[in-house]
């Protein structure tokens, strides 16, 4: 089974194309509803959070894990694959690698929450990968709210995003990741406002590539997934408001049950 680790439910965008490249695949989503957002909590409170909701998935049968949240991916990534001996996923790393594979002048924006921007994740390993990589990092923490509330039509919305898209636009970078899952739900204005120069990044689309193509290499990971089950989408608070969010970020009605993971154990 394919867990699917969220801090909250911007993640059902990754699920979304999971599903649609995996279709068929067991998988499991967690988001953690009731502590969201992760991305102005510490460190400490994000790793904890993470390794809970990791540990919830790893006891339902978990044989492969994806970190659908860029803000844990950020923090708390290299701690999950310490704890357990399975694969795991995480969107700084597949979403990096995935912007330096188009990128003509090694420039890049990133765009995402506070504690994922101050992490510096992105810079670390975008500059891993290309010593040259030049990166400008934008927090951008009214974007989710925004999304949340269901104001991405108001103009609002469009005014917010451009003034942080700004200082990335005179810094003439040639790449812009949204380093959030929300963002997926703004991505029209998102493009509209960077112009057309700049290549926008899809981290679904990279992540739901780099888990096919993992398994297409590793036929013995494919085997441990079982086949034919109606994927399970379960929170850690179910109210109106999450069931009418998940279902604008999933593009359609999905069915939320309530999961409290217990604490790992440090």
């Amino acid at each position: 089974m394919i867990g699917i680790l969220d801090s909250g439910v911007g993640g059902l965008t990754v699920a979304r194309a999971l599903m649609a490249r995996l279709p068929g695949c067991d998988m499991r989503y967690f988001g953690d509803t009731a502590r969201t957002p992760y991305g102005d909590k510490s460190r400490e409170a994000i790793s904890a959070c993470a390794s809970e909701g990791a540990g919830h998935l790893m006891r339902q049968g978990a044989t492969l894990l994806v970190i659908a949240c860029h803000t844990i991916s950020a923090l708390a990534a290299d701690e999950i694959r310490q704890r357990y001996e399975v694969p795991v996923f995480d969107m700084v790393s597949v979403t990096a690698a995935r912007a330096l594979e188009g990128s003509e002048k090694g420039r890049f924006g990133v765009i995402g929450t506070r504690a994922t921007v101050e992490s510096g994740a992105y810079e670390t390993c975008l500059r891993r990968l290309c010593e040259t990589a030049k990166v400008f990092s934008q927090a951008c923490p009214l974007i989710v709210p925004l999304v949340e509330a269901g104001y991405t039509h108001r103009p609002e919305a469009a005014m917010i995003i451009k003034k942080y898209l700004h200082p990335i636009k005179v810094r003439q970078m040639d790449t812009l990741i949204p380093g959030c899952t929300h963002y997926t739900a703004v991505e029209n204005i998102i493009r509209r406002k960077i112009g057309r120069r700049v290549r926008v990044v899809d981290p679904s689309a990279a992540m739901a590539d780099a888990v096919s193509s993992f398994l297409e290499a590793h036929p013995e990971a494919e085997a441990r997934l079982r086949r034919l089950r109606s994927p399970v989408f379960e929170v850690s608070d179910v109210t109106p408001h999450w069931e009418r969010t998940a279902q604008a970020l999933f593009r359609q009605r999905i069915r939320l049950t309530h999961s409290a993971p217990v604490s790992s154990g440090g």
